[in-house]
């Protein structure tokens, strides 16, 4: 049964206790935005609202903006609305042109990308190489809402669509898109249609796409790291080296998609800040999830032989780098980082079952600037072989 919604206002999701409002995804409102573009330009009416059913079911009544009429075509355009979904497209505006074909040639619909459009550039992503980066999904639902309109109206020669996105190369920059091979331009997305607000999903699918792209391009050993410290440690000690894949705080999840798409061997290089957790058998590492830190490491410390008084000082540091200057202070940094590099073999080797080879380099970012640069804290005893791994296949 569809689900009704006039421009999703007065539709939520509650979380944590709290009522989210929903929005709506590019896809959603490029194939909005065709609709209203391909009925102005079959029946030569002005439409101010248009109706499309999303693909999880909910009916979505939009307001069509920007109407202009040339000599061959109709373009309108929909503002996007994420809801309370921290999302970076949210409030920009899809466009679409509609043309008539001059010929009934098959397709009957031909999608194209205009600009601020991204356009395919590197294998491994659902578009192949040179096309627009408008997905199946969003690509399924402009095609059957132009299919019906043309058959409604008795008009047979098809339509061609394309949208289009102001500033939309600018925004890109903030997204995964370059780091993807997508260039030029935002993706024009949507499995559901809608946008759940706080949701992982698009977070672990940008992960699961950075894998498989790494995958099809030949690479069985991939450097990752869980954001932009470990970018930085990279490029300051292993020059030679960028991280793969950025899994923020989803370690397990991409240990998981590294193992299914066939990846022998992964690499982390993080901040110890997130890895003493997985130290701990942590694999969900936002603080939200779980924590630990300081227990983890101090439980480390006491099998590195720590006094007493330096544990209960430890257990009172509020942040790790914290412990490590206690640590360091009191020359027992070295020992205790031992044996949390051993736990954290460990439990990366319990969490793979033997499907993947797994290593980590643990680095602080304060000690590295205490050293000048030194900030390594440790290396598993596979992480040597897994990095000249890396390098053999990046040269």
């Amino acid at each position: 049964m569809r689900q009704a919604c006039s421009g999703l206002e007065d539709c939520y999701k509650r979380i944590n206790g709290k009522k989210l409002r929903l929005g709506y995804t590019t896809g959603s409102c490029g194939a909005a935005a065709a609709k209203a573009a391909a009925f102005m330009l079959l029946t030569g009416q002005d439409i101010d609202y248009v109706d499309v059913t999303a693909p999880g079911g909910m009916l979505l009544h939009l307001e069509v903006l920007d109407k202009r009429r040339g000599g061959d075509f109709v373009s309108c355009a929909i503002q996007k609305d994420a809801g309370d979904d921290p999302d970076i497209t949210d409030g920009i505006f899809i466009y679409a042109k509609v043309y008539k074909k001059k010929t009934e040639k098959q397709p009957m619909i031909i999608i194209t990308g205009g600009a601020g459009v991204g356009t395919v550039t590197k294998p491994g992503l659902e578009q192949p190489v040179g096309a627009a980066a408008i997905n199946s999904t969003p690509r399924k639902m402009i095609v059957e809402e132009l299919e019906r309109l043309c058959e409604r109206h008795h008009y047979q020669k098809g339509l061609i669509v394309e949208l289009s996105v102001p500033g939309g190369e600018e925004l890109a920059e903030k997204t995964f898109n370059p780091r993807l091979g997508i260039l030029g331009g935002i993706s024009i997305l949507g499995t559901t249609g809608i946008v759940e607000p706080m949701s992982e999903s698009a977070l672990l699918s940008s992960i699961h796409l950075e894998i498989k792209q790494q995958v099809s391009l030949g690479r069985k050993s991939l450097l990752v790291t869980p954001g932009n410290y470990g970018q930085i440690f990279l490029r300051e000690h292993f020059p030679l080296c960028s991280a793969d894949v950025k899994c923020s705080n989803f370690v397990g999840e991409t240990i998981d998609f590294a193992a299914d798409l066939g990846v022998e061997n992964l690499l982390f290089a993080a901040h110890i800040g997130k890895f003493i957790k997985v130290a701990g058998g942590i694999f969900q590492t936002h603080s939200s999830n779980a924590d630990g830190r300081m227990e983890i490491l101090t439980a480390n410390a006491v099998l590195a032989g720590v006094d007493q008084p330096l544990l209960t000082e430890l257990m009172q540091a509020v942040t790790t780098e914290e412990g490590i200057r206690i640590l360091e202070k009191a020359g027992c940094l070295q020992k205790t980082m031992g044996h949390v590099m051993e736990r954290l073999w460990m439990h990366l080797s319990r969490r793979s079952f033997g499907r993947i080879n797994l290593g980590a380099i643990v680095f602080s970012s304060e000690l590295g600037k205490r050293r000048q640069g030194h900030g390594e804290l440790g290396r598993t005893k596979n992480a040597e072989e897994i990095l000249e791994k890396i390098l053999q296949e990046i040269s």
